[in-house]
C-alpha cells in the first residue's frame, strides 16, 4: 500500500508547477493517499503491482549479490595468484579486497539489478499510476499484458525508461553498502566474533 501511495503523491505534479497549484493537489499524506484511493477504487487498489513489485525485488537482491560475489571471487583468485608469483604463500584469509574494490564492486553489482529488473519496475508503476474507475477496463491487468502493451505503443526502449536516475540512485548506495559491509566483516572476523 505505501508504495501505490507513493507512487499517486508523486505523479501528481511536476518540478515545474505553479506553487500555489500544490495547495490543490488531490493526494496531500499518504494516510489520506491510501484512505481516497480505497474509498474511490477499493482496497485492492492499494495492493495494485504487487506482484510486479516483489519481483523485481527478489530479481535486483539475485543479480546484486550474484554480480558482487562472482566478481569478488575473480578479484581475489588474482590477488591469491599474484601474491604467489611474488614468493609469497597466501592463505585464503589473507588475501582481502581493498575498500575502494569492494566499493567499485558494489557500485557496479547494484547497477546490473536495475538493468535486468527496469521493465518490471515501469510495469509496476504504471499498474499503481493508473485510476481504476467502476465499470471500466484498466489498460494494465498483468505484467506480460502491461510488458506487450507498452512496448507496443512506446517501443521496447519505454520499457528502461527512467533507468539512468535509477542508477544514479541505487549505484552510489550499493558502493558504500557493500564497502561498509566488507570493512565490518573484516573486523568482526579479526575480533573473532564469527566463531
Amino acid at each position: 500500500p505505501a508504495e501505490v501511495c507513493k507512487i499517486r503523491m508523486q505523479s501528481q505534479y511536476h518540478s515545474l508547477i505553479d506553487p500555489t497549484q500544490q495547495r490543490h493537489m488531490k493526494y496531500k499524506n499518504v494516510v489520506q493517499t491510501a484512505m481516497l484511493v480505497a474509498k474511490e477504487e477499493g482496497l485492492g487498489a492499494l495492493y495494485k503491482g504487487v506482484v510486479p513489485t516483489m519481483l523485481r525485488q527478489g530479481c535486483n537482491q539475485a543479480v546484486n549479490f550474484t554480480a558482487y560475489n562472482w566478481s569478488k571471487r575473480r578479484i581475489l583468485e588474482y590477488k591469491k595468484k599474484k601474491r604467489e608469483e611474488t614468493g609469497c604463500v597466501a592463505r585464503e584469509d589473507d588475501v582481502q579486497l581493498d575498500h575502494w574494490q569492494s566499493l567499485v564492486l558494489g557500485g557496479l553489482s547494484g547497477g546490473m539489478g536495475p538493468l535486468v529488473n527496469n521493465p518490471l519496475d515501469v510495469v509496476k508503476t504504471r499498474m499503481q499510476k493508473q485510476v481504476i474507475h467502476p465499470g471500466k477496463e484498466p489498460k494494465y491487468k498483468s505484467l506480460l499484458q502491461s510488458c506487450m502493451i507498452i512496448a507496443k505503443e512506446e517501443g521496447t526502449p519505454a520499457l528502461w525508461k527512467g533507468i539512468t536516475p535509477r542508477l544514479m540512485r541505487i549505484m552510489p548506495g550499493q558502493a558504500i553498502t557493500f564497502m561498509t559491509y566488507e570493512a565490518v566483516s573484516a573486523r568482526m572476523e579479526k575480533y573473532g566474533l564469527f566463531d
